[in-house]
């Protein structure tokens, strides 16, 4: 079997953290200790947060500490000043590293499986453009808002590359496989607002301002009102479908059936009955069904030679 990774050191502030192109806030700002709303801002000053190596890594750390950290319930990514992300540093990016084909794991990529892999919402507030990695590593999140004019591209025909972080996967199930094609076809720019990109933003909002505040009322109403347990399997239960109506059939009834004796079950029926403010305790780790996971996990971390193997892997 695989041995255990070692236990995640969760921070007693994520302000104390030591990052250089990434900021991790509490919400509100003035909490000394980490709080159900969390703040990540991508953080380049002068290079228009564009996305770099230094920045992959802190952003896996970042999603690892939130998955497991039971302080934490929500997470809103926006980018520092006027724009979301630029995309890659083409000063530091496109270049080989010496790395064996088959274990190379492009960086784009490795932040959108730890988002995607992240058992807690993460909603995108996009204030200002994002092309190449600044669109696609938003996609696996559950809510993406960006102001109506902000420049959205993906670009990657117009670079000599192709679709990179699992948007292969992502962008043609949020938009539909003809709008993809469109996207990558033109590798264009285009307002969020526009019709092709429908699918990708829930909301378009009239200015940048009103982005990150918006954010924060969805992200509150998600905290006060359900439960993580709940959106972590119905998330799953989207993306990781069996495929067939039937099968699905079959999985919803295994799930709900036993998550009938389960605290926040319990806890949403009592409150609605008594009329009051709901109080989920719930985790996913100690009151996930017998079901959970249903699909076959796939090790897409390169091992050093030797390690023992337990998971298939790409």
């Amino acid at each position: 079997m695989t041995p255990a990774p070692p236990p995640i050191k969760l921070p007693a502030s994520y302000k104390d953290l030591s990052l250089k192109d990434i900021r991790i806030s509490h919400y509100p700002e003035s909490s000394p200790t980490p709080t159900p709303i969390i703040i990540l801002t991508l953080y380049r000053p002068g290079r228009h947060n564009a996305f770099t190596y230094t920045m992959t890594e802190e952003l896996e750390q970042a999603f690892a500490m939130f998955d497991v950290d039971e302080r934490v319930k929500c997470i809103i990514v926006t980018g520092h000043g006027k724009i979301f992300c630029a995309g890659a540093d083409l000063s530091s990016s496109f270049q080989k590293t010496g790395e064996k084909i088959n274990e190379h794991r492009d960086g784009g990529g490795r932040v959108s499986m730890a988002i995607y892999n992240c058992r807690k919402p993460t909603i995108a507030a996009m204030n200002g453009a994002a092309v190449g990695v600044g669109i696609t590593m938003c996609l696996p999140m559950a809510i993406r808002l960006a102001p109506a004019n902000a420049k959205i591209g993906f670009v990657f025909a117009r670079r000599g590359l192709v679709m990179e972080a699992a948007s292969s996967f992502f962008l043609p199930k949020l938009v539909g496989l003809s709008q993809a094609m469109h996207l990558i076809t033109t590798g264009s720019t285009y307002p969020a607002s526009h019709k092709l990109l429908s699918g990708i933003f829930s909301e378009t909002l009239p200015t940048a301002e009103e982005v990150l505040p918006r954010a924060i009322e969805l992200a509150t109403e998600f905290v006060e009102n359900c439960s993580g347990v709940s959106w972590a399997l119905m998330k799953d239960m989207m993306w990781r479908n069996p495929g067939t109506a039937e099968e699905a059939h079959l999985l919803d009834s295994r799930i709900i059936y036993d998550l009938f004796s389960t605290p926040d079950n319990k806890e949403g029926v009592k409150s609605f009955l008594e009329k009051r403010k709901v109080n989920f305790v719930g985790d996913i780790e100690r009151d996930a069904p017998a079901a959970y996971p249903w699909w076959q996990p796939i090790d897409i971390v390169e091992r050093p030679k030797g390690a023992v193997e337990g998971k298939s892997k790409l």
